[in-house]
């Protein structure tokens, strides 16, 4: 992990500011969206009618006084045909007149009858007193009010627009950044040159390929002659690529002279970032079978279709990175230190508390780039070994994403009519129990020393003064949360969690500055700019990883692999064997949100034709997703971990002679944790059934 502070001016000013004002954008534009509902609902209850005021109605285009005249008084043809036909021509014999009449339904005399004039008289008279009355409520008050809501609509409108073309600069910005210093994510560090060189190749062979297919569907886009659809965006994507693709040439031209020249190019293939085999397999499939260069860039800019949920995915990485700022991590664990818990129950605590954010922040992964520094450190503070800490950093996102308002479960809902939240949410309540049972249970089986707490009489009162310390922080958190349900009505849900924890976590980090100023440390804005510079990395990290995971996804769709698997597969039991195995796989290489895209347009079919229950088959997607993330040989949430911890994990500080379990405890924990709990939630309902 490269450290954020040694950002130098020139990717401050190309990297980090840029970002920064996207996020802002990004952030500007949801809280505007909150007030503006609040003020229609206030304009409403204040001035009733409130809709109509916002803007100056149009005047009636009737004049009463014009009706009853414009039907009484001859028109010039009139006097026209008079004129030809003279004043005394004779008038017609009765019996013409009334066979006239009944041809053509009409009275002797034409035109309206006196009860239509006085209606239409009755409706612009009406019309003329509800414009009148209308203008009359557009007092200076409404007229200021209404401004400023108009203002908040504008900006409303401009985040909304901007935000796939937002998310695009975000990715090509932060995605080189990232290549720029060698942060993308990949299964093992590069610590020979022969690792470098190897790495640098595929990156410069899969950058180029995705710039060339950016560039392909630009042309073809263009060239079709089809109007809209800012096919000017492919451009950004290529240029974002194409940087990339030049740091990965530099980096092959000049390899490190530090690092050692041993090295075998099998082993070298593990520096090699995920993003890039996924990139090379689907610039293989769509050259080589389909001959469709630009459909590589097609699934990639599907990333932008749900541009608003990926912008909250950097959001959270950016609240992760404030919230390292701060000592509010430090504060709570100065609340249980003085219990001096065993290392296990102290992870169990950890873990299980982890669960509520992780349940906000939408994936397990997010959180752990968020919050897995501070947990490690803290963890290791208090006396836990490497290999727990590094288990319970990589656990420490998994036990929420069935809970609620987890953005995930939302997304299954929604893709997926046979479940509601209410169901997914309610079955998730007792997978997370399970969970915890389970973890709890394996912790203390595998302890190295006795359980042990400290008395309440020794801990109660350093516990007080830890309390104390927390107070600024809850009231600072309590301030901004009643502002925002109270005052604009905008409780904490999976839509407003990402902008909300920002504002709380940027109210940290101010007032922490302040008091830091007047004692004459460092301010705010250092701390500002160092989260931001490694929100960058991070950002650029695992969106890359996303939006090549959506094409690999598309990869797969495309070629109908999962169409092979016969309709009936023996019974319930082998169906429910071979789903869970092929969903493991599935969360060991794919992001949550493109797994869950791929999954419902395959695999749900699949388990409904078997008969399996709808629920039943969605809560062994979750739970098997995040036995995905945790399995190697990937292990996504490892790699995130290894990523902001910043050690070697593979580095393990045990004792000489400590057994299989302790030496591999960072990955045998949550893998025996998570599929025994896989185990009983995809077996357990079939048993009972």
């Amino acid at each position: 992990m490269h450290d954020a502070a040694q950002a130098g001016p020139v990717r401050a000013w190309l990297s980090t500011i840029p970002a920064l004002l996207v996020l802002l954008l990004a952030v500007a534009q949801g809280s505007s969206e909150i007030v503006q509902a609040r003020m229609l609902s206030l304009g409403e209850s204040t001035w009733p009618g409130y809709a109509e005021l916002r803007k100056d109605p149009s005047p009636p285009d009737c004049d009463v006084d014009a009706i009853g005249a414009t039907v009484a008084a001859p028109t010039a043809e009139d006097d026209l045909l008079d004129a030809v036909m003279g004043d005394d021509t004779p008038a017609a014999p009765a019996g013409e007149d009334d066979l006239l009449d009944g041809l053509f339904d009409d009275g002797p005399e034409a035109g309206p009858s006196a009860e239509a004039i006085a209606a239409a008289k009755e409706k612009c008279s009406r019309a003329h007193s509800d414009y009148t009355a209308l203008i009359a409520k557009i007092t200076p008050g409404v007229r200021v009010y209404r401004t400023v809501d108009q203002a908040l609509t504008w900006v409303t409108n401009v985040g909304r627009s901007m935000a796939r073309p937002s998310l695009i600069v975000l990715i090509a910005l932060c995605a080189a950044t990232a290549s720029a210093v060698g942060a993308h994510i990949s299964l093992r560090p590069i610590t020979t040159r022969t690792d470098a060189r190897v790495s640098a190749l595929f990156q410069l062979v899969a950058n180029g390929l995705i710039a060339a297919s950016c560039i392909a569907h630009y042309r073809i886009v263009t060239s079709s002659g089809v109007e809209g659809g800012h096919p000017e965006l492919a451009l950004v994507w290529a240029a974002g690529f194409g940087v990339m693709a030049a740091f990965a040439a530099r980096d092959l031209a000049r390899v490190p002279s530090d690092l050692d020249e041993d090295g075998s190019p099998a082993a070298a293939l593990l520096t090699v970032p995920l993003y890039v085999p996924m990139a090379l397999i689907a610039s293989a499939w769509f050259l080589g079978f389909e001959q469709h260069p630009s459909g590589l860039a097609i699934y990639l800019d599907k990333l932008t279709e749900h541009a608003q949920l990926y912008l909250q995915v950097g959001m959270f990485v950016w609240a992760g990175m404030l919230l390292k700022q701060t000592r509010l991590a430090e504060a709570c664990f100065d609340v249980l230190r003085p219990w001096g818990m065993s290392p296990e129950m102290l992870a169990a605590v950890v873990i299980l508390a982890a669960a509520i954010p992780t349940a906000y922040s939408g994936a397990s992964g997010i959180f752990v780039i968020a919050a897995g520094a501070i947990i490690y450190e803290e963890l290791r503070r208090a006396g836990a070994r490497n290999q727990l800490a590094l288990a319970a950093t990589a656990m420490s996102g998994s036990m929420g994403v069935v809970l609620n308002p987890c953005l995930l479960v939302v997304i299954v809902a929604s893709l997926n009519k046979q479940v509601t939240t209410t169901m997914l949410f309610g079955a998730g309540n007792l997978v997370f129990l399970l969970s915890a049972v389970l973890l709890v249970i394996v912790l203390f089986a595998t302890r190295r020393a006795p359980i042990h707490i400290a008395p309440a009489s020794e801990a109660l009162g350093p516990t007080r003064m830890a309390l104390a310390a927390l107070i600024p922080y809850v009231a600072l958190l309590g301030a901004v949360l009643g502002f925002y349900g109270f005052i604009l009505d905008a409780w904490l849900d999976e839509h407003s969690a990402a902008r909300i924890l920002l504002v709380v976590l940027l109210a940290f980090v101010l007032w922490e500055g302040v008091r830091r100023r007047r004692a004459g440390g460092e301010g705010t804005f250092p701390r500002l700019a160092s989260a931001t510079t490694e929100t960058t990395l991070h950002i650029g990290a695992l969106l890359t990883l996303m939006g090549l995971s959506v094409a690999f996804g598309g990869v797969i769709e495309r070629a109908e692999v999962m169409q092979m698997v016969p309709d009936d597969l023996g019974g319930q039991f082998t169906t429910m064997l071979l789903l869970t195995a092929m969903l493991v796989v599935i969360g060991m290489v794919m992001d949550p949100y493109g797994a869950v895209i791929l999954v419902s347009a395959t695999l749900a079919h699949v388990a409904d034709r078997n008969g399996i229950d709808a629920l039943h088959f969605w809560m062994v997607v979750l739970v098997a997703f995040e036995l995905g993330y945790l399995t190697p040989p990937v292990a996504l949430n490892h790699l995130l971990t290894r990523a902001v911890v910043g050690r070697d994990a593979d580095d393990p500080d045990v004792p000489e002679g400590a057994g299989f379990w302790y030496r591999h405890e960072r990955l045998l924990l949550p893998v025996t944790v998570m599929g025994i709990a896989l185990v009983i939630v995809a077996f357990g309902p079939l048993l009972i059934a």
